[in-house]
């Protein structure tokens, strides 16, 4: 990770601009790639819709994700299995209801968050195309919305991997020795958390 983060500084009209070193822009790249992988390819990848109408209103997947970063990204919600004070009845009630949002939603979700990487990844390369190394990324507000909604979500999912549960957990990261396999991650998890923290401050300028 760079000795000196990067921060995102405001730009006339609402947008944001960030310098990112040759290495900064590689790891956000990988992991917003990742990310496209994890959340996958959106109805009709394969090729044209025969009916585009009839796949706007294709229905989702009413169970929720088995990979807990994916979970955690298309949450529940009502809460689920899992309402351990409830009674059985109540809790086969929110079962039912999350099934029910969740077809409903989770295609739209998923292609919000697919679009979010996808305009991180087309920026970056953008930025880059005219010559090798770092690059002075400016966003219309737009774009920037766009980079906070992937940041957001590559932090939930290193987050998830990492078993951060509360604020008590992401403390613990920082006394990790450098010899624990979990150290790039973790330093890729804070770096990003205070680019997030810039550009939320950015935005709300």
């Amino acid at each position: 990770m760079p000795s000196q983060p990067s921060q995102f500084e405001p730009l006339p009209g609402g947008g944001a601009a960030v310098a990112l070193d040759e290495v900064e822009i590689s790891i956000i790249r990988s992991l917003a790639v990742q990310l496209l992988e994890l959340i996958g390819p959106g109805p009709g990848a394969d090729g044209p819709a025969e009916d585009p109408l009839a796949e706007l209103f294709a229905e989702g997947p009413s169970e929720p994700p088995a990979d807990p970063v994916l979970l955690r990204l298309l949450p529940d919600a009502y809460g689920g299995p899992g309402s351990e004070r409830a009674a059985a009845a109540e809790a086969d009630e929110l079962r039912a209801y999350s099934a029910e949002f969740r077809r409903f939603t989770e295609n739209d979700l998923r292609a919000k968050k697919r679009e979010d990487a996808l305009t991180v990844i087309r920026s970056l390369d953008s930025a880059t195309a005219a010559g090798e190394g770092g690059a002075v990324l400016k966003l219309t507000a737009e774009e920037s919305r766009q980079w906070l909604g992937a940041l957001n979500d590559l932090r939930l999912a290193i987050g998830t991997r990492l078993e951060v549960t509360d604020e008590e957990d992401a403390d613990l990261l920082y006394h990790l020795p450098d010899a624990d396999p979990r150290k790039p991650m973790v330093m890729a998890y804070l770096w990003l958390g205070g680019l997030q923290e810039t550009l939320v401050g950015t935005l709300l300028g």
